[in-house]
């Protein structure tokens, strides 16, 4: 994601951050690592700060996409449905699939579902960009997927969950809804709008853009941090959803392909439709799996143990498409 339209004087240290931002999301996650384990005391304070920084990048990121370009996007039907097929058809009957082989605890296997079953809005455009995909339209895809995934994912669980379902309460969905897409979307249409009539709106604008990288360094560390102490305490009996989430990011990369070339889209697009049905919704969906009711604490550790596998599987495969498309 660029921010070209960055304030004066600070185009160097952007074009920085966000040449090296992969580098900078591991270490964020590193230093979360270590700081979780070394000093878990603040992971509740952590913790609270996880949903504003969340919001925060989510305005960020829509105030990249313009109204006209998200009409634009929509308007490519292939596209779109290819999106639409692979997350909502495809992963949810390969999860109903995988959940076999989940943990028998109802909390974990909560957060596995609810992780695996919301497709990525934020680094995913990093990481397919990186990968040489279509990140533009990609991001333009981004309001339209989270509304799909909030109102698909509760009708999901409930079929997936079995016994388990009776954790689900509608009151988090709706909360996220409103304070992670709906408020930030209308701020940051608004702050377009602004952006349009004044110079004041104008350098508002490109200046929030230049938060991008630092605010998902900030969601990262916040995230891992305050939940490493329990992941720690608790990782035998977390560690079965691993080679789950691992098994998904591969399967889904081949499904994907698969899904590209039924729909006969060109490399680029292909690209982001891999990344977008590969890539999981850790970060937008944790404040769903903390503010479950008391019992169910494992559903975020869970969540948070998919986003370190995640992330190492999206350096391998960028990597990967990086040779390819270097054998080109």
């Amino acid at each position: 994601m660029s921010q070209n339209d960055a304030v004066p004087g600070s185009a160097t240290v952007v074009d920085r951050l966000e040449r090296h931002q992969v580098v900078l999301y591991l270490g964020a996650i590193l230093t979360g690592l270590v700081a979780g384990v070394v000093v878990p005391g603040p992971a509740e304070l952590l913790e609270a700060a996880i949903t504003p920084l969340l919001a925060a990048l989510l305005y960020v990121t829509f105030l990249q996409i313009r109204l006209s370009d998200l009409l634009a996007s929509w308007r490519d039907r292939r596209f779109m449905a290819a999106v639409l097929l692979l997350n909502f058809v495809l992963a949810p009957l390969l999860i109903a699939v995988l959940s076999l082989a989940l943990p028998a605890d109802d909390a974990i296997r909560l957060g596995a579902l609810l992780v695996l079953l919301c497709p990525c809005v934020d680094y995913v455009v990093v990481f397919a960009g990186l990968g040489g995909g279509d990140a533009r339209r990609l991001l333009a895809a981004t309001p339209l997927l989270l509304l799909a995934q909030m109102l698909m994912t509760p009708l999901y669980l409930l079929v997936l969950l079995g016994d388990g379902r009776s954790v689900i309460e509608p009151e988090p969905f709706l909360w996220a809804f409103l304070i992670l897409i709906m408020c930030p979307l209308a701020l940051a249409w608004a702050t377009q709008a602004w952006a349009d009539r004044s110079e004041a709106g104008r350098r508002t604008s490109a200046g929030a853009a230049t938060t991008m990288v630092p605010l998902m360094m900030a969601v990262l560390f916040v995230a891992v941090s305050s939940q490493v102490p329990l992941v720690g305490s608790r990782f035998a009996e977390i560690a079965g959803v691993i080679p789950v989430f691992a098994a998904f990011l591969v399967i889904m990369v081949a499904i994907g392909f698969g899904v590209t070339r039924s729909f006969r889209l060109a490399p680029e697009p292909s690209t982001a439709v891999v990344f977008s049905g590969a890539t999981r919704n850790s970060l937008v969906v944790l404040p769903l799996a903390l503010a479950l009711p008391v019992g169910a604490e494992l559903a975020a550790a869970t969540v948070i143990t998919q986003t370190l596998v995640e992330l190492i599987g999206m350096v391998v495969l960028v990597w990967a498409f990086t040779c390819v498309a270097r054998r080109r």
